[in-house]
Protein backbone atom coordinates (compact mmCIF):
# COMPACT_ATOMS: atom_id res chain seq x y z
CA UNK A 1 0.00 0.00 0.00
CA UNK A 2 2.84 2.37 0.90
CA UNK A 3 4.54 1.59 -2.41
CA UNK A 4 1.31 2.35 -4.26
CA UNK A 5 1.01 5.71 -2.51
CA UNK A 6 4.65 6.63 -3.13
CA UNK A 7 4.38 5.49 -6.77
CA UNK A 8 1.29 7.65 -7.27
CA UNK A 9 2.78 10.71 -5.56
CA UNK A 10 6.09 10.41 -7.46
CA UNK A 11 4.23 9.89 -10.75
CA UNK A 12 2.05 12.97 -10.27
CA UNK A 13 5.04 15.08 -9.25
CA UNK A 14 7.31 13.90 -12.08
CA UNK A 15 4.73 14.05 -14.84
CA UNK A 16 3.26 17.28 -13.46
CA UNK A 17 6.60 19.09 -13.65
CA UNK A 18 7.31 17.77 -17.16
CA UNK A 19 3.84 18.66 -18.48
CA UNK A 20 3.93 22.08 -16.82
CA UNK A 21 7.25 22.92 -18.46
CA UNK A 22 6.06 21.66 -21.86
CA UNK A 23 2.82 23.63 -21.83
CA UNK A 24 4.61 26.67 -20.38
CA UNK A 25 6.77 26.66 -23.50
CA UNK A 26 3.70 26.90 -25.72
CA UNK A 27 2.17 29.58 -23.48
CA UNK A 28 5.29 31.78 -23.36
CA UNK A 29 5.78 31.61 -27.13
CA UNK A 30 2.10 32.36 -27.80
CA UNK A 31 2.11 35.37 -25.48
CA UNK A 32 5.39 36.60 -26.98
CA UNK A 33 3.74 36.68 -30.42
CA UNK A 34 0.60 38.27 -28.91
CA UNK A 35 -1.64 35.29 -29.59
CA UNK A 36 -4.89 35.24 -27.64
CA UNK A 37 -4.49 32.52 -24.98
CA UNK A 38 -7.70 31.21 -23.45
CA UNK A 39 -6.66 28.25 -21.26
CA UNK A 40 -3.53 26.80 -19.66
CA UNK A 41 -4.43 23.38 -18.25
CA UNK A 42 -2.50 20.70 -16.40
CA UNK A 43 -4.52 17.59 -17.16
CA UNK A 44 -7.61 16.99 -19.26
CA UNK A 45 -11.32 16.88 -18.55
CA UNK A 46 -13.19 18.55 -15.72
CA UNK A 47 -11.68 21.68 -14.16
CA UNK A 48 -10.77 20.96 -10.52
CA UNK A 49 -9.08 24.20 -9.49
CA UNK A 50 -7.64 27.32 -11.03
CA UNK A 51 -7.60 31.06 -11.36
CA UNK A 52 -7.94 33.62 -14.11
CA UNK A 53 -5.31 36.21 -14.93
CA UNK A 54 -6.19 38.52 -17.77
CA UNK A 55 -7.75 36.55 -20.61
CA UNK A 56 -6.20 33.22 -19.58
CA UNK A 57 -7.76 30.60 -17.30
CA UNK A 58 -5.00 28.68 -15.47
CA UNK A 59 -6.39 25.39 -14.24
CA UNK A 60 -5.73 21.89 -12.95
CA UNK A 61 -7.99 19.30 -14.56
CA UNK A 62 -9.17 15.84 -13.57
CA UNK A 63 -7.08 13.48 -15.74
CA UNK A 64 -3.33 14.02 -15.00
CA UNK A 65 -2.01 12.42 -18.20
CA UNK A 66 -1.17 15.51 -20.19
CA UNK A 67 -2.13 19.14 -20.59
CA UNK A 68 -2.93 21.77 -23.16
CA UNK A 69 -2.90 25.45 -24.04
CA UNK A 70 -6.05 26.62 -25.81
CA UNK A 71 -5.36 29.43 -28.26
CA UNK A 72 -7.91 31.81 -29.75
CA UNK A 73 -8.66 30.97 -33.38
CA UNK A 74 -6.78 27.66 -33.28
CA UNK A 75 -9.87 25.91 -34.65
CA UNK A 76 -10.21 26.81 -38.37
CA UNK A 77 -13.99 26.98 -37.95
CA UNK A 78 -13.72 29.78 -35.39
CA UNK A 79 -11.29 32.13 -37.15
CA UNK A 80 -12.16 35.82 -37.18
CA UNK A 81 -10.40 38.90 -38.55
CA UNK A 82 -8.74 39.48 -35.17
CA UNK A 83 -4.95 39.68 -35.83
CA UNK A 84 -4.37 38.03 -32.43
CA UNK A 85 -6.03 34.79 -33.56
CA UNK A 86 -3.53 31.95 -33.88
CA UNK A 87 -4.32 31.09 -37.52
CA UNK A 88 -3.93 34.75 -38.49
CA UNK A 89 -0.30 34.71 -37.38
CA UNK A 90 2.54 34.03 -39.89
CA UNK A 91 3.33 30.35 -40.33
CA UNK A 92 6.85 30.74 -38.90
CA UNK A 93 5.39 32.12 -35.66
CA UNK A 94 2.97 29.20 -35.42
CA UNK A 95 5.87 26.79 -35.96
CA UNK A 96 7.80 28.45 -33.11
CA UNK A 97 4.75 28.13 -30.82
CA UNK A 98 4.53 24.40 -31.58
CA UNK A 99 8.32 23.95 -31.19
CA UNK A 100 8.43 25.78 -27.87
CA UNK A 101 6.87 22.91 -25.88
CA UNK A 102 9.36 20.20 -26.92
CA UNK A 103 12.20 22.74 -26.72
CA UNK A 104 11.36 23.41 -23.07
CA UNK A 105 11.36 19.65 -22.42
CA UNK A 106 14.85 19.42 -23.93
CA UNK A 107 16.05 22.29 -21.72
CA UNK A 108 14.45 20.67 -18.66
CA UNK A 109 16.10 17.33 -19.44
CA UNK A 110 19.53 18.96 -19.80
CA UNK A 111 19.16 20.91 -16.54
CA UNK A 112 17.85 17.94 -14.51
CA UNK A 113 20.58 15.58 -15.65
CA UNK A 114 23.20 18.31 -15.13
CA UNK A 115 22.03 18.74 -11.52
CA UNK A 116 22.29 14.98 -11.00
CA UNK A 117 25.82 14.96 -12.46
CA UNK A 118 26.78 17.83 -10.15
CA UNK A 119 25.49 15.96 -7.10
CA UNK A 120 26.98 12.68 -8.30
CA UNK A 121 25.43 9.41 -9.41
CA UNK A 122 26.51 5.79 -9.69
CA UNK A 123 26.05 4.25 -13.14
CA UNK A 124 26.86 0.84 -14.64
CA UNK A 125 29.62 2.41 -16.71
CA UNK A 126 30.63 5.74 -18.11
CA UNK A 127 30.11 6.62 -21.76
CA UNK A 128 33.87 6.09 -22.32
CA UNK A 129 34.20 2.69 -20.61
CA UNK A 130 36.10 0.41 -23.05
CA UNK A 131 34.29 -2.72 -24.26
CA UNK A 132 36.54 -5.01 -22.22
CA UNK A 133 34.92 -8.10 -20.71
CA UNK A 134 35.25 -8.22 -16.94
CA UNK A 135 32.98 -10.91 -15.49
CA UNK A 136 31.31 -13.72 -17.42
CA UNK A 137 28.43 -15.41 -15.59
CA UNK A 138 28.72 -19.20 -15.42
CA UNK A 139 26.36 -20.92 -17.86
CA UNK A 140 25.45 -17.62 -19.56
CA UNK A 141 25.23 -17.02 -23.34
CA UNK A 142 28.56 -15.15 -23.11
CA UNK A 143 30.29 -18.19 -21.57
CA UNK A 144 28.68 -20.51 -24.14
CA UNK A 145 29.97 -18.20 -26.88
CA UNK A 146 33.49 -18.55 -25.48
CA UNK A 147 33.98 -14.98 -24.29
CA UNK A 148 36.50 -14.59 -21.46
CA UNK A 149 37.56 -11.93 -19.00
CA UNK A 150 39.94 -9.50 -20.70
CA UNK A 151 38.46 -9.87 -24.20
CA UNK A 152 38.14 -6.55 -26.02
CA UNK A 153 34.90 -6.46 -28.04
CA UNK A 154 35.62 -4.68 -31.32
CA UNK A 155 32.58 -5.33 -33.50
CA UNK A 156 29.03 -6.73 -33.49
CA UNK A 157 27.91 -7.61 -37.01
CA UNK A 158 28.85 -4.61 -39.15
CA UNK A 159 28.72 -2.24 -36.15
CA UNK A 160 32.03 -1.06 -34.67
CA UNK A 161 32.02 -1.20 -30.85
CA UNK A 162 34.19 1.57 -29.35
CA UNK A 163 32.66 1.43 -25.85
CA UNK A 164 30.91 -0.97 -23.49
CA UNK A 165 27.76 1.16 -23.80
CA UNK A 166 27.59 0.36 -27.53
CA UNK A 167 28.03 -3.37 -26.87
CA UNK A 168 25.42 -3.34 -24.10
CA UNK A 169 22.91 -1.60 -26.39
CA UNK A 170 23.34 -4.25 -29.09
CA UNK A 171 22.81 -7.02 -26.52
CA UNK A 172 19.79 -5.40 -24.87
CA UNK A 173 18.01 -4.81 -28.17
CA UNK A 174 18.71 -8.25 -29.67
CA UNK A 175 16.96 -10.87 -27.48
CA UNK A 176 17.23 -14.40 -28.91
CA UNK A 177 18.98 -13.05 -32.02
CA UNK A 178 22.40 -14.44 -33.03
CA UNK A 179 25.06 -11.70 -32.96
CA UNK A 180 28.38 -12.09 -34.74
CA UNK A 181 30.88 -10.72 -32.21
CA UNK A 182 34.51 -9.92 -33.02
CA UNK A 183 37.04 -9.54 -30.21
CA UNK A 184 40.75 -9.19 -29.47
CA UNK A 185 42.45 -11.59 -27.06
CA UNK A 186 46.18 -11.70 -26.29
CA UNK A 187 46.96 -9.76 -29.46
CA UNK A 188 44.90 -12.09 -31.66
CA UNK A 189 41.55 -11.44 -33.33
CA UNK A 190 38.69 -13.88 -32.86
CA UNK A 191 34.96 -14.08 -33.55
CA UNK A 192 32.00 -15.95 -32.14
CA UNK A 193 28.21 -16.06 -32.23
CA UNK A 194 26.48 -14.67 -29.15
CA UNK A 195 22.72 -15.19 -28.68
CA UNK A 196 21.36 -13.13 -25.76
CA UNK A 197 18.60 -14.62 -23.64
CA UNK A 198 15.23 -12.89 -23.51
CA UNK A 199 14.42 -11.36 -20.10
CA UNK A 200 10.80 -12.53 -19.58
CA UNK A 201 9.13 -9.39 -18.20
CA UNK A 202 10.64 -6.72 -20.46
CA UNK A 203 11.85 -8.91 -23.35
CA UNK A 204 15.30 -7.31 -23.38
CA UNK A 205 18.43 -9.28 -24.20
CA UNK A 206 20.83 -10.54 -21.52
CA UNK A 207 24.20 -12.11 -22.28
CA UNK A 208 25.43 -12.58 -18.70
CA UNK A 209 28.54 -10.48 -19.15
CA UNK A 210 29.79 -7.36 -17.34
CA UNK A 211 32.47 -4.77 -18.11
CA UNK A 212 35.96 -4.70 -16.64
CA UNK A 213 35.73 -2.00 -13.98
CA UNK A 214 37.70 -1.39 -10.83
CA UNK A 215 35.70 -1.43 -7.57
CA UNK A 216 34.44 1.93 -6.30
CA UNK A 217 33.36 3.06 -2.87
CA UNK A 218 29.59 3.64 -3.07
CA UNK A 219 29.05 4.57 0.58
CA UNK A 220 31.13 5.00 3.73
CA UNK A 221 29.68 4.12 7.15
CA UNK A 222 29.98 7.10 9.46
CA UNK A 223 32.44 6.45 12.27
CA UNK A 224 33.66 3.18 10.74
CA UNK A 225 37.31 2.29 10.03
CA UNK A 226 37.15 3.54 6.43
CA UNK A 227 35.56 6.83 7.52
CA UNK A 228 38.28 7.38 10.11
CA UNK A 229 40.95 6.50 7.52
CA UNK A 230 39.67 9.18 5.14
CA UNK A 231 37.86 7.13 2.48
CA UNK A 232 35.19 8.96 0.48
CA UNK A 233 32.32 7.91 -1.72
CA UNK A 234 33.48 7.68 -5.32
CA UNK A 235 37.05 6.51 -4.52
CA UNK A 236 38.24 3.93 -7.05
CA UNK A 237 40.18 1.08 -5.44
CA UNK A 238 43.38 0.31 -7.39
CA UNK A 239 45.67 -1.65 -5.07
CA UNK A 240 45.62 -3.29 -1.65
CA UNK A 241 48.98 -3.87 0.09
CA UNK A 242 50.68 -3.21 -3.25
CA UNK A 243 48.66 -5.85 -5.13
CA UNK A 244 46.51 -4.67 -8.08
CA UNK A 245 42.78 -5.05 -7.50
CA UNK A 246 41.00 -6.63 -10.47
CA UNK A 247 37.49 -7.23 -9.12
CA UNK A 248 35.20 -6.42 -6.19
CA UNK A 249 34.90 -9.97 -4.81
CA UNK A 250 38.67 -10.39 -4.59
CA UNK A 251 39.00 -7.12 -2.67
CA UNK A 252 36.21 -8.03 -0.24
CA UNK A 253 37.77 -11.47 0.35
CA UNK A 254 41.19 -9.94 1.00
CA UNK A 255 39.80 -7.51 3.60
CA UNK A 256 37.62 -10.19 5.21
CA UNK A 257 40.68 -12.35 5.98
CA UNK A 258 42.54 -9.51 7.74
CA UNK A 259 40.49 -8.52 10.76
CA UNK A 260 42.47 -6.24 13.11
CA UNK A 261 45.40 -6.24 10.65
CA UNK A 262 46.52 -2.90 9.12
CA UNK A 263 46.30 -2.79 5.32
CA UNK A 264 47.29 -0.15 2.78
CA UNK A 265 44.71 0.65 0.11
CA UNK A 266 45.56 2.76 -2.92
CA UNK A 267 42.63 4.71 -4.35
CA UNK A 268 42.10 7.13 -7.20
CA UNK A 269 40.12 10.25 -6.29
CA UNK A 270 39.58 12.60 -9.20
CA UNK A 271 43.04 13.13 -10.67
CA UNK A 272 44.86 12.13 -7.47
CA UNK A 273 46.28 8.78 -6.29
CA UNK A 274 46.06 8.37 -2.50
CA UNK A 275 47.37 5.67 -0.17
CA UNK A 276 45.15 5.15 2.89
CA UNK A 277 45.90 2.94 5.89
CA UNK A 278 42.96 1.19 7.54
CA UNK A 279 42.49 -1.55 10.15
CA UNK A 280 39.48 -3.81 9.37
CA UNK A 281 37.13 -4.22 12.31
CA UNK A 282 36.62 -7.78 13.59
CA UNK A 283 32.99 -8.78 13.10
CA UNK A 284 32.68 -12.41 14.11
CA UNK A 285 36.09 -13.25 12.74
CA UNK A 286 35.46 -11.38 9.48
CA UNK A 287 37.26 -8.16 8.62
CA UNK A 288 35.06 -5.16 7.75
CA UNK A 289 36.11 -1.57 7.02
CA UNK A 290 32.60 -0.10 6.77
CA UNK A 291 32.10 0.59 3.07
CA UNK A 292 29.60 -0.33 0.39
CA UNK A 293 31.61 -1.23 -2.68
CA UNK A 294 30.73 -2.17 -6.23
CA UNK A 295 32.00 -2.19 -9.82
CA UNK A 296 30.22 0.94 -11.00
CA UNK A 297 31.28 4.34 -12.25
CA UNK A 298 30.67 7.32 -10.00
CA UNK A 299 30.01 10.37 -12.14
CA UNK A 300 30.35 13.80 -10.58
CA UNK A 301 31.22 17.02 -12.37
CA UNK A 302 31.52 20.75 -11.83
CA UNK A 303 28.74 23.02 -13.18
CA UNK A 304 30.21 23.58 -16.66
CA UNK A 305 31.30 19.97 -17.19
CA UNK A 306 27.93 18.77 -15.85
CA UNK A 307 26.10 20.78 -18.53
CA UNK A 308 28.44 19.49 -21.26
CA UNK A 309 28.03 15.87 -20.11
CA UNK A 310 24.26 16.34 -19.80
CA UNK A 311 24.02 17.57 -23.40
CA UNK A 312 26.10 14.57 -24.47
CA UNK A 313 23.86 12.24 -22.46
CA UNK A 314 20.66 13.64 -23.98
CA UNK A 315 22.06 13.45 -27.51
CA UNK A 316 22.87 9.80 -26.83
CA UNK A 317 19.34 9.16 -25.50
CA UNK A 318 17.90 10.71 -28.66
CA UNK A 319 20.15 8.57 -30.86
CA UNK A 320 19.24 5.43 -28.94
CA UNK A 321 15.52 6.24 -29.13
CA UNK A 322 15.55 6.33 -32.93
CA UNK A 323 17.68 3.18 -33.07
CA UNK A 324 15.14 1.38 -30.88
CA UNK A 325 12.24 2.67 -33.00
CA UNK A 326 14.05 1.37 -36.07
CA UNK A 327 14.42 -2.09 -34.50
CA UNK A 328 10.74 -2.11 -33.53
CA UNK A 329 9.66 -1.16 -37.06
CA UNK A 330 11.88 -3.87 -38.59
CA UNK A 331 10.63 -6.46 -36.10
CA UNK A 332 14.02 -7.01 -34.42
CA UNK A 333 12.73 -5.81 -31.04
CA UNK A 334 9.33 -6.25 -29.41
CA UNK A 335 7.45 -2.99 -28.78
CA UNK A 336 6.58 -4.30 -25.32
CA UNK A 337 10.22 -4.06 -24.26
CA UNK A 338 10.61 -0.42 -25.27
CA UNK A 339 7.28 1.27 -24.54
CA UNK A 340 6.22 2.36 -21.05
CA UNK A 341 2.87 3.79 -20.01
CA UNK A 342 1.46 5.38 -16.85
CA UNK A 343 1.63 2.23 -14.68
CA UNK A 344 5.23 1.50 -15.62
CA UNK A 345 6.28 5.15 -15.25
CA UNK A 346 4.59 5.34 -11.85
CA UNK A 347 6.41 2.20 -10.70
CA UNK A 348 9.76 3.55 -11.92
CA UNK A 349 9.09 6.96 -10.34
CA UNK A 350 8.22 5.40 -7.00
CA UNK A 351 11.29 3.16 -7.04
CA UNK A 352 13.48 6.14 -7.98
CA UNK A 353 12.22 8.41 -5.21
CA UNK A 354 12.58 5.62 -2.63
CA UNK A 355 16.22 5.13 -3.66
CA UNK A 356 16.97 8.86 -3.57
CA UNK A 357 15.54 12.10 -4.92
CA UNK A 358 18.44 12.50 -7.36
CA UNK A 359 17.40 9.22 -9.00
CA UNK A 360 13.90 10.66 -9.51
CA UNK A 361 15.44 13.77 -11.11
CA UNK A 362 17.51 11.51 -13.37
CA UNK A 363 14.38 9.59 -14.41
CA UNK A 364 12.49 12.84 -14.99
CA UNK A 365 15.27 13.99 -17.29
CA UNK A 366 15.00 10.79 -19.35
CA UNK A 367 11.20 11.06 -19.52
CA UNK A 368 11.37 14.74 -20.46
CA UNK A 369 13.68 14.17 -23.44
CA UNK A 370 11.55 11.18 -24.46
CA UNK A 371 8.40 13.33 -24.43
CA UNK A 372 10.18 15.96 -26.53
CA UNK A 373 11.11 13.30 -29.11
CA UNK A 374 7.59 11.83 -29.12
CA UNK A 375 5.99 15.23 -29.61
CA UNK A 376 8.25 16.04 -32.56
CA UNK A 377 7.33 12.89 -34.50
CA UNK A 378 5.34 13.84 -37.64
CA UNK A 379 2.10 12.40 -36.30
CA UNK A 380 -0.98 14.63 -36.82
CA UNK A 381 -2.35 16.14 -33.57
CA UNK A 382 1.14 16.12 -32.00
CA UNK A 383 3.39 19.19 -32.25
CA UNK A 384 5.56 17.51 -34.87
CA UNK A 385 2.55 16.72 -37.04
CA UNK A 386 1.32 20.32 -36.91
CA UNK A 387 4.80 21.60 -37.76
CA UNK A 388 5.01 19.16 -40.68
CA UNK A 389 1.71 20.44 -42.09
CA UNK A 390 2.84 24.07 -41.72
CA UNK A 391 6.11 23.29 -43.52
CA UNK A 392 4.18 21.72 -46.40
CA UNK A 393 1.93 24.77 -46.59
CA UNK A 394 4.99 27.02 -46.56
CA UNK A 395 6.48 25.14 -49.50
CA UNK A 396 3.17 25.25 -51.39
CA UNK A 397 2.68 28.91 -50.36
CA UNK A 398 -0.97 28.23 -49.70
CA UNK A 399 -3.02 26.40 -47.08
CA UNK A 400 -4.12 22.81 -47.44
CA UNK A 401 -7.88 22.39 -47.61
CA UNK A 402 -9.74 22.51 -44.30
CA UNK A 403 -11.41 19.16 -45.07
CA UNK A 404 -8.03 17.51 -45.71
CA UNK A 405 -6.54 18.82 -42.47
CA UNK A 406 -9.59 17.67 -40.51
CA UNK A 407 -9.22 14.15 -41.93
CA UNK A 408 -5.49 14.12 -41.20
CA UNK A 409 -6.07 15.25 -37.59
CA UNK A 410 -8.78 12.61 -37.12
CA UNK A 411 -6.35 9.96 -38.35
CA UNK A 412 -3.65 11.27 -36.02
CA UNK A 413 -6.04 11.23 -33.07
CA UNK A 414 -6.94 7.61 -33.89
CA UNK A 415 -3.25 6.67 -34.02
CA UNK A 416 -2.61 8.25 -30.61
CA UNK A 417 -5.64 6.50 -29.04
CA UNK A 418 -4.51 3.15 -30.45
CA UNK A 419 -0.96 3.75 -29.20
CA UNK A 420 -2.27 4.56 -25.71
CA UNK A 421 -4.34 1.36 -25.67
CA UNK A 422 -1.37 -0.74 -26.77
CA UNK A 423 0.96 0.88 -24.20
CA UNK A 424 -1.61 0.41 -21.43
CA UNK A 425 -1.94 -3.26 -22.39
CA UNK A 426 1.84 -3.67 -22.19
CA UNK A 427 1.76 -1.89 -18.82
CA UNK A 428 -0.81 -4.30 -17.44
CA UNK A 429 1.00 -7.32 -18.85
CA UNK A 430 4.29 -6.28 -17.20
CA UNK A 431 3.01 -5.01 -13.86
CA UNK A 432 -0.31 -6.72 -13.01
CA UNK A 433 -0.01 -10.46 -12.33
CA UNK A 434 -2.56 -12.55 -14.17
CA UNK A 435 -4.63 -15.19 -12.30
CA UNK A 436 -2.64 -18.41 -11.96
CA UNK A 437 0.63 -16.75 -12.98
Amino acid sequence: MLNLLSNTAAFIFALGVIIFVHEAGHLIAAKYFNVRTLTFSLGFGKRLWGFRRGETDYRVSLVPLGGYVQLGGEDPGEVSDDPREFLNKPRWQRIVVYLAGPAMNVILAILLVAVVFMVGIEVAGSADTPAVVGTVVEGSPAEQAGLKSGDLITQVGDQAIPTWEEFQFEVLTSPEQPLEVSYARDGKVGSTTLTPLKVPKYEFGDAGVFPEMLPRILAVSKGGPADQAGFERGDEVRKVDGRPVVETDAFVAYVSERAETPIEIEVERGDKILSLSVVPRDEGGVGRIGVNIGAVAYQRYGPVDALVQSVRFNVQITKRTFQVLGKIVTGKLAAKSALSGPIEIAAMSGAAVRSGFRNLLYLMGVISISIAILNLLPIPVLDGGQIFILLIESLRRRDLSLKFKERVNQFGFLVIVMLMIVVLYFDLAKNVPLPGS
